[in-house]
C-alpha cells in the first residue's frame, strides 16, 4: 500500500472515531471561553463536550449557558467532586457509551485548528496506543540544528537553550540519564516539554494532564489517582506512568496548543513547594516502588539542590517572596518525608 493510501485510511478511520472532551475548571471563565472558542474551529469537532466547574459562584456557567457551542454539557459539581482528579473521575462517568477516546484539556489552553484531527491519527496509526499527549508550541524556543555549546539541550536534530538548574545538576552528576517524558530511577527527569517540535510522533512514559487523551476502556481498569486532591500537582504523571505499565502511550508534536497560564486557581506559594516534593516522592515511587540506594541518595541530592537553588532565587529574582515561600515549602515537605511518607494508592 502505498504512502498515499495509508494516509487516505488513516483519515478515514481519524473520521469515525468518537471522541469526548472534559474540561475541568476553577474561577477561570474568561479563559474558558477563549479554550471553547478554539475548540469550535476544530476539523475534528467532539461528539460530546463536558465542563466540569469546581466553582461556587456562576460564572463560569454563564459561560457555558449565555454561548452556544455543540455538543456541550455543563456540571457544576458539589464539595465530593472539586479538586482536579476528583473532577475528571466525575467527567469519565458522564460519557456516552458510543466514545472512544476521552480527551482532557486545562481551561487555559488554545488549541490549534487541527489538534484533535492529529491526536486521532495516532490512534488509528497506531492500535496498540492506551493514551496520546498533545504539544505545548509556546513554551520553549528552539532551534534547528545541532547545539552549538555544552549550554544547549539536543535531541532529535533541535535544540534549545538548557535550564540553570540542568546545568548545575549536569556539573554535580544528577543529570537525567533517559530520553524526554521517560522517568529515570531516580526520578526528577525531563519532561514532555524537552520534545522538539518536529512534528514527529513519539514514545514516551508520561505526558501532561492539561493536553492529554486516552482510551475510554483504559478506564475500565483504572481512574485518576484521589491523592492529587485540590490542585493535583503531578496526577498526569501518575496516571501516566501507571498507564504505561499496561501498554503504550505516545505524543504528537504537530498536536499543538498554546497555553496561557492563568493564575487564577493555583495554590499559593508554600502550599506548591511542598507538593512538588511530597508529590514528586509519590510519582517516583509509583514507577520505582523499590529504587536502589543509589537511586535513593540521588532523588534526595537532586530534592536537595533544587531546594537551595530556589532559595537562592530570593537574591535574583523580582518575585522574592514568592520564592522564599515556595522553598520554605520545599523544606517542609522533604522532612515531612522522614516521618509521614504518603500511601501509594
Amino acid at each position: 500500500m502505498g504512502k498515499q493510501q495509508k494516509m487516505g485510511k488513516n483519515l478515514n478511520r481519524t473520521e469515525s472515531m468518537n471522541l469526548a472532551l472534559i474540561i475541568c475548571t476553577l474561577k477561570r471563565p474568561d479563559a474558558l471561553l477563549q479554550l471553547l472558542h478554539s475548540v469550535a474551529k476544530q476539523t475534528c469537532y467532539p461528539a460530546q463536550i463536558l465542563v466540569i466547574d469546581a466553582s461556587e459562584d456562576l460564572r463560569t456557567q454563564a459561560v457555558c449557558t449565555e454561548n452556544k457551542f455543540k455538543n456541550l454539557t455543563y456540571f457544576q459539581v458539589n464539595e465530593e467532586h472539586r479538586g482536579l482528579t476528583k473532577q475528571r473521575n466525575f467527567g469519565v462517568s458522564k460519557i456516552d457509551e458510543n466514545i472512544e477516546i476521552i480527551a482532557f484539556l486545562d481551561d487555559d489552553i488554545k488549541l490549534e485548528t487541527d489538534y484533535f484531527e492529529k491526536i486521532l491519527e495516532v490512534y488509528a496509526r497506531f492500535p496498540e496506543a492506551l493514551g496520546v499527549g498533545g504539544y505545548i508550541a509556546n513554551e520553549v524556543v528552539w532551534m534547528k540544528g545541532y547545539a552549538p555549546n555544552a549550554d544547549f539541550f539536543e535531541y532529535d536534530g533541535y535544540c534549545r537553550k538548557e535550564g540553570s538548574r540542568f546545568l548545575l545538576r549536569k556539573k554535580l552528576g544528577l543529570a537525567p540519564d533517559r530520553p524526554p517524558a521517560h522517568l529515570p530511577d531516580f526520578s526528577h527527569g525531563r519532561s514532555v516539554s524537552f520534545l522538539p517540535p518536529s512534528g514527529k510522533v513519539y514514545e514516551v512514559e508520561q505526558f501532561m494532564g492539561g493536553v492529554a487523551s486516552y482510551r475510554k476502556s483504559v478506564f475500565d481498569q483504572m481512574h485518576f489517582s484521589t491523592y492529587f486532591e485540590g490542585y493535583g500537582l503531578y496526577e498526569d504523571a501518575d496516571f501516566t506512568l501507571r498507564l504505561s505499565k499496561l501498554g503504550k502511550l505516545f505524543v504528537h508534536t504537530g498536536g499543538r496548543v498554546a497555553h496561557h497560564h492563568d493564575a487564577s486557581g493555583r495554590p499559593d506559594a508554600f502550599k506548591y513547594g511542598k507538593m512538588v516534593v511530597r508529590n514528586g516522592w509519590y510519582i517516583w515511587r509509583v514507577k520505582f516502588p523499590k529504587p536502589s540506594l543509589k537511586a535513593r541518595l540521588k532523588w534526595n541530592a537532586t530534592s536537595f539542590l533544587l531546594t537551595l537553588v530556589r532559595y537562592g532565587n530570593v537574591l535574583n529574582t523580582r518575585k522574592k517572596k514568592e520564592a522564599l515561600r515556595e522553598a520554605m515549602g520545599r523544606t517542609v515537605g522533604w522532612f515531612s518525608l522522614w516521618f509521614n511518607k504518603p500511601e501509594i494508592l
